[in-house]
């Protein structure tokens, strides 16, 4: 999805993929393939780059270490990426700057987990430190005696990190842009919608939210991008929490563009992949106002079709202002594969936007809206051939 970006401002991409089938290649003809996780291969990867970034925080610090050392511009650097990369060390990074943070804890293992439920309050959530996502190591372990069934998960990792479960009314992002001599820029903070751990929707700005809670969250992105020297994008995920003193707890980090970013894509004078490529390339950052009064992003995951191209003339004939971003990948129960972009002109339009949004990617991922028992007709002058 950067793609797009890159062309427009005449840079040239060039993408390490793991494999020739990704759904990277077809955007960016220049994807050698390798694995991230080789440092010869990142070596011989970096080689004529002006800068190196990420779609992802995993790959190995000592790697990144190595790159630096060998004269690659590595953006963000492995300083900044490490408090995406473990959580632990995120956790004490907010400590430090005195963020709102939950309650937490470094277990290693059941009986300390243990004594932290018994400290704080059952249930906690138990997470991996290092590769989790999209609900992906994360455990609510609600009692001592659930705790002692997860002596499997400090086997694989150790320590895990120990949170106190947030009570809260709504989960909030925050998205900002940094480039390496400091400049920054942030977007309204934005109300997500989780579904079994994976964002579903985003609606942005966030409606509702007192006004000192919005700036209070913006604040603390533009201080922890500043203060731990981020480049590009990072969102920070909160939880909204009415009553404490802050009004919001800081949940996690990314360092990179994020889902919760792509309403930027059709809802913002600069999309969040424009702006990740300026503040790599330590370029004057774009503007982050909303095109229309709401915006609303609707994931869609992998369902019944298979056969996407297929729902398009239903689906786009369904919502014509509708913007539909298709990532190419192949379609499993699950797992994402695009999301629809609508952009209104009232906030009171919001209710309506998520409907019609919502009915243009039930579409695509059913073949059918929600609903209905049997596929739509092809509209007139198509045949499943040429559709």
């Amino acid at each position: 999805m950067m793609a797009p970006a890159a062309t427009a401002l005449g840079f040239e991409l060039r993408i390490l993929v793991e494999g020739e089938d990704v759904s990277a290649v077809s955007a960016v003809p220049n994807a050698p393939v390798g694995d991230y996780k080789d440092l010869a291969a990142l070596l011989e990867f970096s080689q004529g780059l002006d800068v190196m970034t990420f779609d992802h925080e995993h790959v190995p610090a000592e790697h990144l270490h190595e790159l630096i050392a060998a004269g690659v511009n590595v953006q963000p650097g492995p300083d900044a990426l490490i408090n995406a990369q473990d959580k632990l060390v995120m956790r004490a990074a907010i400590d430090r700057l005195e963020l709102p943070n939950p309650e937490w804890a470094s277990v290693d293992d059941v009986e300390a987990l243990i004594a932290f439920g018994d400290k704080t309050g059952w249930p906690v959530v138990l997470k991996t430190p290092r590769g989790g996502y999209d609900g992906k190591g994360v455990r609510i372990v609600g009692s001592a005696d659930e705790a002692a069934e997860t002596a499997d998960w400090f086997e694989a990792m150790s320590p895990l990190l120990a949170e106190a479960k947030v009570e809260f009314s709504r989960e909030l992002s925050a998205l900002v842009a940094r480039t390496p001599d400091g400049d920054s820029r942030a977007w309204p903070v934005v109300h997500t919608i989780q579904v079994d751990g994976v964002c579903d929707e985003v609606i942005a700005p966030a409606q509702d939210i007192p006004l000192e809670v919005a700036a209070a969250a913006e604040d603390a992105a533009l201080r922890i991008a500043n203060e731990l020297g981020v480049t590009g994008v990072m969102a920070v995920e909160l939880f909204e929490t009415p009553g404490s003193g802050s009004g919001f707890l800081i949940n996690e980090l990314a360092m990179r563009p994020h889902n919760t970013g792509h309403w930027t894509q059709d809802g913002s004078v600069t999309s969040q992949f424009e702006q990740h490529l300026r503040a790599v390339l330590n370029l004057p950052l774009g503007a982050t106002d909303v095109l229309g009064s709401v915006v609303v992003m609707k994931n869609f995951l992998g369902g019944e079709n298979t056969d996407l191209f297929s729902a398009y003339p239903a689906a786009l004939a369904a919502e014509p202002a509708a913007k539909v971003h298709c990532y190419g990948k192949s379609v499993r129960p699950g797992r994402k594969i695009g999301h629809v972009n609508l952009v209104g002109a009232s906030v009171a339009d919001v209710d309506g936007l998520r409907e019609r949004a919502s009915t243009v990617a039930n579409i695509i991922r059913n073949g059918r809206p929600s609903g209905t028992a049997t596929g739509l007709p092809m509209p007139s002058g198509l045949t499943e051939e040429n559709a």
